[in-house]
């Protein structure tokens, strides 16, 4: 059985609610060995009115401080962080197999002094190579090319040897074989009237192609048309240039069971695809955890090929 280590997320949020609730179903998956102190798990249980799950494996993980249920503050942020660092040494260290996240809160990682805008940043850095955000679920997932950059900044981002390394790993990692493109612009740029970016993009279509042999991706596609029911008769993946423009539609048709992956070498990571939802957070109100059994059996899949 894999071991996956649960980088616990942010304690002041829904995430160990969800960890606590979904342990014996997940159990069954893999063995779980969470990235959280006996105290903090202790706290959280508290103020949960929910009893600790036996043979809960923890990994001591930073500094206890006092849970703040729906508060998003600078001790949650650095204990969230020092849990996926926790994370993914045991990756490193070989005493793992994966890592499945839960939710963290990127203001509360600003408050405590954290200069990563999220996990997949951070992982980067910490394995020294590139890692590309994957969305979605076995019915569709969305390739971010850019992610939490200022849309004024996207166009500057897409050449051709960039995006050729891109769709490279991605197909190498995911091996779907029909993957859409989308274009930047508008009508993917109306042949040149209205932007001249997805010329780039085709360029590196064409390229990519050539180095993997067969007619892996195509486009540039139309962005506005791209999600429609007829449209994805042809296509299971869609990469998309920047990250609302693939987020929003995969959110309006999968939201509940989509998953988040870091596609890279060296490290299998999959994670939620929600946030920390401070609103119910603490308040018993039994979350929906298909996406956080998702991410797991996502883990398992990717770490075992």
């Amino acid at each position: 059985m894999k071991k996956i280590a649960i980088s616990i997320g942010d304690l002041n949020g829904i995430g160990i609610e969800i960890a606590i609730r979904s342990h014996e179903e997940i159990s069954k998956l893999c063995e779980p060995i969470y990235c959280i102190d006996k105290e903090m798990l202790t706290q959280a249980s508290k103020l949960l009115n929910l009893q600790v799950p036996n043979k809960m494996i923890l990994q001591n993980t930073h500094k206890s401080f006092v849970i703040k249920p729906r508060v998003v503050d600078e001790k949650s942020g650095a204990y969230s962080f020092a849990s996926f660092k926790k994370a993914l040494q045991l990756v490193q260290e070989k005493k793992v197999d994966a890592v499945c996240t839960l939710p963290i809160h990127k203001e509360a990682w600003s408050l405590a002094g954290i200069d990563y805008k999220g996990h997949t940043e951070y992982l980067r850095e910490f394995t020294g190579e590139d890692a590309i955000m994957v969305l979605g679920c076995e019915d569709l997932y969305v390739a971010l090319f850019t992610e939490h950059i200022a849309l004024k900044d996207v166009a500057k981002k897409i050449n051709v040897e960039k995006l050729v390394e891109f769709f490279t790993l991605l197909y190498e990692k995911m091996k779907r074989e029909k993957i859409g493109v989308l274009g930047l612009n508008p009508h993917a740029g109306d042949n040149g009237v209205i932007g001249s970016e997805e010329v780039i993009i085709e360029s590196a279509i064409e390229i990519a192609n050539s180095k993997i042999g067969k007619n892996i991706f195509y486009g540039a596609l139309v962005p506005d048309t791209a999600f429609t029911p007829n449209s994805l008769k042809n296509h299971n993946t869609i990469v998309a240039m920047y990250h609302d423009q693939g987020l929003a539609p995969l959110k309006a048709l999968y939201f509940d069971e989509s998953i988040n992956i870091s596609i890279s070498r060296k490290i299998v990571r999959t994670s939620v695809d929600h946030g920390t939802a401070m609103d119910i957070a603490y308040k018993n109100a039994i979350p929906n955890t298909k996406s956080y059994l998702n991410a797991i059996k996502a883990a398992v899949v990717q770490s075992t090929s």
